[in-house]
């Protein structure tokens, strides 16, 4: 399928990204994303520096049983980098929240690992009748998430590393290579490096991590309404423990506490992204709760 204009030049390999690729127009410009299966709609959000190719092999688990909708955000993957836009998580959960509109999505499962889970949960608490059920793993969607959290803010925010950013693509590399528990081929990984070529396609990526901190008043609203919208829905919440940041007791506890209910599954050996560390656990997990 031809690229709409906006969009980075890149085209993923067809045997690591077996799917179609599709593009809504969105407020902001031509937003991609992927469709794949039938039956129930599971909404697969994903977080920084990656994209839709994160949830590949769930994607390919899952779609004769489930339809799989996961897009990218603006300046992230597929995308378009739009000039006046802030790249904000609020800014990303209307975006896919036109999408979600645009394709009358219903009795969703949400799926939210990293900035997928707040944006996940904005966008689903604002439209909680469509919503079946939550599946959250190595997140948050509150203001406070501890010192480690905020000092990693304020580290990955300060002028120096900003640059090294944008300039030498730190996050992607060797910031979430050393994260990841699994060994990607080269081919694979160069999914997360070459989709954001240049210094001014890493802008998305560069203002996650000072979002952590500036948008504590989003937080603080998104935190209240869960609680009035989302506390009866079904959740599975899933941790790979070896993420020091966002798998901490602390924060599982917080998510149990406010989803008592929930069906919790520790992934010890996996880190921070759960969906290339333990993509079969989350995939069984999703069908033993939803299938």
């Amino acid at each position: 399928m031809e690229r709409p204009n906006g969009v980075v030049d890149f085209a993923p390999d067809p045997d690591l990204f077996p799917f179609e690729s599709r593009w809504f127009d969105s407020s902001v410009g031509p937003v991609h994303y992927i469709d794949e299966g039938t039956g129930p709609t599971l909404l697969l959000m994903h977080g920084n520096p990656d994209w839709s190719f994160l949830y590949r092999k769930i994607v390919t688990a899952l779609r004769d049983d489930f339809r799989c909708v996961v897009p990218d955000y603006p300046g992230f993957g597929l995308s378009v980098h739009p000039t006046g836009y802030g790249y904000t998580p609020a800014e990303h959960a209307v975006v896919v929240g036109e999408l979600v509109d645009h394709l009358d999505l219903r009795d969703m499962v949400v799926m939210g690992q990293d900035w997928g889970g707040p944006i996940g949960m904005d966008l689903a608490s604002r439209r909680a009748e469509r919503v079946r059920g939550l599946v959250m793993g190595n997140t948050w969607f509150w203001p406070e998430q501890g010192r480690m959290v905020t000092t990693f803010s304020k580290v990955m925010g300060s002028r120096p590393i900003q640059h090294l950013i944008k300039r030498r693509n730190f996050f992607v590399s060797p910031l979430m290579k050393r994260s990841l528990r699994v060994d990607l081929s080269d081919e694979e990984f160069a999914h997360y490096t070459d989709v954001v070529p240049t210094p001014a396609s890493r802008e998305g990526i560069a203002v996650f991590p000072i979002e952590i901190t500036r948008s504590h008043p989003w937080l603080g609203e998104l935190e209240a309404r869960v609680a009035d919208t989302l506390a009866d829905k079904p959740v599975v919440l899933m941790f790979g423990r070896k993420d020091p940041a966002l798998a901490s007791d602390s924060i599982i506890d917080r998510w149990r506490t406010r989803f008592p209910g929930a069906t919790y599954i520790d992934l010890p050996d996996a880190g921070h992204y759960i969906q290339e560390d333990a993509p079969d656990e989350i995939v069984a997990a999703i069908r033993a709760e939803f299938g």
